[in-house]
């Protein structure tokens, strides 16, 4: 009359068991995978090892940047993984997490805002002073505010810390009215020399971080990274596309 019962309860044991030791099995191999991956970048701040839906390969986060390794550590992957049927871009997925986990936190009161009143989309968007195309993209913020877009810039200088973009960028922070001040700058005349206590230096680490190489560098709420400029009415398409890829 037991023995139903009785063989349930044993195949139940035996199926926990195959799982713990396939779950000790997965974290020995990713225990490997960071050992051999940390010989290559021993100074990395992060690394973060996750399955994905390719048997045999495993994402591999180093700081802010994505790789893939083969399970038993023998081989690195670099590229995209995309599921063709869903045109779902996995790797774009986990870049924008990583993104959205480095800009929480962040205050408006950090950014110099240009912004309509009701704003449909919010973009951050490192720049530089001197960057052409970053000009371009000023010059038609009155277009981006009517499309519903609000502009949140972060500084970038390209030059780096201490360079000259650096030090016109810290004068319009530094300015009493830092839209003028930007707008200026923007149109090419050179800002009043300013100093004061400033998050730019902290901002482009940030962008460096969040993997911007150039300027313009736009970033929606959900992390996604849109390089270069564009113009307005496309702007507005492409934020459409991505709110619809999202639902």
């Amino acid at each position: 009359m037991n023995r139903i019962p009785l063989l349930i309860v044993a195949l139940l044991a035996s199926l926990l068991m195959m799982s713990a030791q396939a779950a000790a099995t997965d974290e020995q191999d990713f225990n490997a995978v960071e050992k051999k991956i940390r010989t290559l970048v021993p100074n990395a701040k992060t690394i973060a090892i996750s399955e994905t839906p390719i048997e045999g390969v495993l994402q591999v986060q180093i700081n802010a940047d994505i790789i893939y390794v083969t399970s038993d550590g023998e081989y690195l992957l670099q590229g995209q993984i995309m599921e063709i049927d869903s045109r779902i871009n996995i790797t774009d997925q986990a870049k924008s997490g990583i993104r959205m986990s480095l800009l929480s936190g962040l205050e408006r009161d950090d950014q110099i805002s240009f912004a309509p009143e009701n704003p449909k989309y919010d973009l951050l968007v490192f720049t530089d002073i001197d960057c052409g195309y970053c000009r371009k993209l000023h010059n038609q913020i009155t277009e981006y505010n009517e499309e519903g877009i609000a502009i949140h810039y972060m500084a970038f200088p390209r030059a780096g810390i201490g360079s000259n973009s650096y030090d016109k960028f810290v004068s319009v922070w530094c300015a009493d009215d830092q839209q003028t001040a930007m707008t200026l700058a923007k149109n090419g005349d050179d800002p009043a020399p300013e100093t004061c206590t400033n998050p730019i230096a902290e901002q482009y680490d940030l962008g460096r971080e969040l993997g911007v190489t150039g300027t313009p560098a736009l970033l929606t709420d959900d992390g996604t990274l849109i390089p270069g400029y564009m113009p307005p009415p496309q702007l507005r398409q492409r934020l459409e596309a991505l709110d619809a890829t999202a639902e």
